[in-house]
């Protein structure tokens, strides 16, 4: 493992509260996800909040659901049917833009919360009978304000192209900050774009190219507007998943760079373990270390330069997976 980073040079990402082991649930306990504080705490610096602790419900504390139409569920209590629907949504709408939420650069909810939720949470009808199509009232306001912040529920990253996916996501999030972070220039922009290429195309080919119509017309569009075209069409270019093809079709067109500086059995070797990755039998990470080898064994610089060789950690492992 590499040194361990300082506090300040984590990446700031927004957490429930419990999943760090804390005792703030319903019942006093806790939900403690060993994933996300043993591995991902060696990257990230984690923000707690737990919303129903902190509109002043108490531990422990009468459970909460959801009831109600879908649109606009209401948050009682499941015994006195007391309604925390007016606390918790005045609270959300004020906490998610508070400054310690307003710089980060990724979220972990809890999965099934009536308040963290971010997908497929219970909603009672009148009879009482559960329909999995809601949100938690604070994640809900947290995806309307933030609508480019990655986010994920811990359920979900028990899914390894989910967690890749969120994990990609996080760490583009947090270039793509620093990009535009006070001013910016035009060429820090098409280097950015440049250098995230075959990242793009390995998530979503139509999404490259539209940005790179973006980045041809920046001279003429105003930074305010061009930061908020190029950021929203970054971001939900990664959020789409990258596949298997996608994931070939970029390894070729590295290999184009290669061909003159490899031998015959080299390119065979490289290409087999390609072929291999296509089938099933080896995991991304096998032709890509490969491949890396020869681009800074040849020093070849365009490569090189390209996020899609270490998107994030090697040490997270993401690519290990066949």
């Amino acid at each position: 493992m590499p040194a361990k980073k300082k506090n300040d040079e984590l990446i700031k990402i927004g957490i429930s509260t419990c999943l760090l082991g804390q005792k703030v649930r319903f019942d006093g306990g806790h939900k403690h996800d060993r994933y996300i504080t043993d591995i991902l705490g060696d990257f990230f610096r984690f923000v707690p909040v737990c919303p129903e602790l902190e509109i002043g419900m108490g531990v422990p504390r009468e459970a909460v659901r959801l009831v109600g139409p879908v649109e606009s569920p209401q948050m009682k209590g499941t015994k006195t049917g007391k309604d925390w629907t007016s606390q918790m949504t005045q609270y959300s709408e004020r906490r998610v833009r508070k400054r310690d939420l307003s710089d980060l650069c990724g979220y972990i909810l809890k999965k099934d919360s009536p308040s963290c939720g971010m997908e497929r949470v219970k909603i009672y009808d009148p009879s009482g009978m559960p329909q999995r199509k809601g949100i938690g009232l604070f994640a809900a306001s947290l995806l309307k304000h933030h609508p480019l912040l990655p986010v994920e529920e811990e359920g979900r990253l028990n899914d390894h192209k989910l967690r890749e996916n969120f994990i990609v996501r996080v760490f583009a999030f947090s270039r793509l900050r620093r990009l535009f972070k006070g001013r910016f220039t035009l060429g820090r922009l098409v280097r950015f774009h440049t250098q995230h290429k075959y990242l793009l195309l390995a998530h979503s080919p139509k999404h490259y190219k539209t940005l790179g119509q973006v980045v041809a017309a920046s001279k003429k569009t105003p930074p305010d507007r061009l930061r908020e075209e190029y950021s929203s069409l970054f971001m939900e270019a990664l959020k789409t998943k990258s596949t298997t093809t996608k994931n070939i079709n970029v390894l070729h067109h590295i290999m184009g760079f290669l061909k003159k500086v490899l031998s015959s059995a080299e390119k065979k070797s490289i290409l087999a373990s390609i072929e291999d990755y296509r089938a099933g039998l080896l995991p991304l990470v096998v032709p890509l270390t490969l491949i890396r080898h020869y681009v800074e064994l040849h020093d070849i610089e365009y490569i090189r330069d390209q996020i899609y060789l270490n998107p994030h950690p090697k040490e997270l492992m993401l690519r290990s997976h066949v």
